[in-house]
């Protein structure tokens, strides 16, 4: 699927505002901005995580070159990416 013409809102789920809120380096923060805007651009460049049966589909999308791993859900209609977990 190619990617969307408009961005996706990108909102946090409590937990992942807690991991955010911990985010001390400039470094940090400008690594996870950028897999945030990739995110936003491309709702669905993650991958899906097996086994979740119900509700949105779970999806995990990492950025190797800037060592960062967030765990998401893109809403039905793809206008709003839930990051539930944030790794850098």
């Amino acid at each position: 699927m190619p990617p969307h013409s408009r961005r996706a809102r990108i909102a946090f789920g409590d937990s992942a505002a807690e991991q955010l809120d911990s985010l001390t380096s400039e470094a940090e923060l400008n690594a996870l901005d950028r897999a945030l805007v990739a995110l936003s651009v491309d709702p669905e460049i993650g991958e899906p995580i097996p086994g979740h049966a119900t509700g949105p589909e779970l999806r995990q999308y990492t950025d190797e070159i800037e060592a960062v791993k967030v765990l998401y859900y893109v809403t039905a209609l793809c206008t709003v990416v839930v990051v539930a977990y944030i790794e850098v």
